[in-house]
């Protein structure tokens, strides 16, 4: 596409609305031939020259049954996507270099089936995201996944979407631009091959801190009680236990666990660029919450205490993306 082309398009996007859900009347439904339609014109225009040429009544026959047959089908085309409703499901965060996926509800009212409906994200190669295809039955709706890949860190709105149908004869494209108010969270990209955590540190006014192993875990264990959670199980210590023809298993020792805090330091991270030590950051984050340690977040201007679990490391990782 030209520049030209870019401009006119961006700002025709920039007049549409931002809405979560729309419902396509005959003032957002746009109509236009395809090549194959306007072959069909063309063709028609010699049979019609033709006929009158030479007085074929059968030849005029043909050209109004089959200019009557793309009529009808113009119409049907512009009624298959008129009147359905899109609804956009809040995307979930992904980390920078993933596919973000849209989930996309179509609703339809009338009596009649949908077929051919097809969903895209504009302005992506459609070699690597090809429009979503899928019928939606009379009075139901059906979903559909749209993907396209996350941009860099940050938190983005959702690129303008187009609906289109060429159903049923494929002489006429009927689309439509829908632009979604939802935004979605992309953190950054975890290192592919982070070092191990950091040292705790001690509490102040406790007695000491727990040595670190370069694996990542602490060595402040026990012996296994039953009824301890299985994220306190030392599955590398297990692994080698039953190696040995031992079943005998450890767990983390809590009172240890208490007696030291795991901050994750912007500042003593080991890198000068920024990206670079959001990386390693978000990979720390990943991997102190996978050996169920709590650990805490120190950002400029920022800071989360220690904690663990889903919610805690959700706040790391948007503090991680938003800083």
């Amino acid at each position: 596409m030209s520049a030209l082309g870019q401009r006119l398009q961006r700002w025709f996007h920039s007049r549409v609305p931002r809405t979560d859900t729309l419902a396509l009347t005959q003032r957002n439904v746009y109509i236009l031939p395809t090549r194959a339609g306007a072959m069909l014109a063309l063709t028609l225009l010699v049979l019609l020259v033709a006929s009158i040429n030479y007085q074929l009544n059968l030849g005029y026959l043909l050209t109004f049954l089959l200019a009557g047959a793309t009529v009808v089908g113009m119409h049907v085309c512009h009624g298959n996507l008129r009147g359905i409703v899109l609804h956009l499901s809040p995307p979930a965060a992904v980390h920078a270099g993933q596919a973000v996926v849209l989930d996309v509800q179509l609703t339809s009212e009338r009596k009649r089936a949908r077929y051919g409906l097809g969903l895209g994200v504009i302005g992506v190669d459609a070699a690597h995201t090809p429009l979503a295809w899928t019928d939606v039955p009379a009075q139901s709706s059906a979903r559909v996944q749209v993907s396209w890949p996350a941009p860099q860190r940050g938190l983005h709105a959702i690129p303008p979407i187009q609906a289109q149908t060429l159903f049923p004869l494929g002489t006429f494209r009927v689309w439509t631009v829908w632009r979604p108010a939802a935004q979605v969270l992309v953190y950054p990209a975890p290192e592919a091959a982070p070092p191990a955590l950091p040292a705790g540190s001690s509490e102040p006014g406790s007695a000491g801190s727990a040595r670190q192993q370069d694996s990542g875990e602490f060595d402040g264990v026990r012996a296994y009680r039953r009824g301890d959670p299985q994220k306190t199980v030392v599955w590398k210590k297990a692994a080698q236990a039953f190696a040995a023809g031992r079943d005998d298993l450890v767990s983390r020792d809590a009172l240890s666990s208490q007696r030291q805090q795991l901050w994750l330091d912007h500042a003593q991270c080991g890198h000068s660029a920024l990206e670079a030590r959001l990386s390693r950051l978000t990979a720390w984050v990943l991997m102190a919450e996978r050996l169920g340690l709590d650990y805490g977040l120190r950002l400029p201007g920022r800071e989360l205490p220690p904690s663990q679990g889903a919610t805690h490391q959700a706040r790391c990782l948007e503090a991680l993306a938003l800083a």
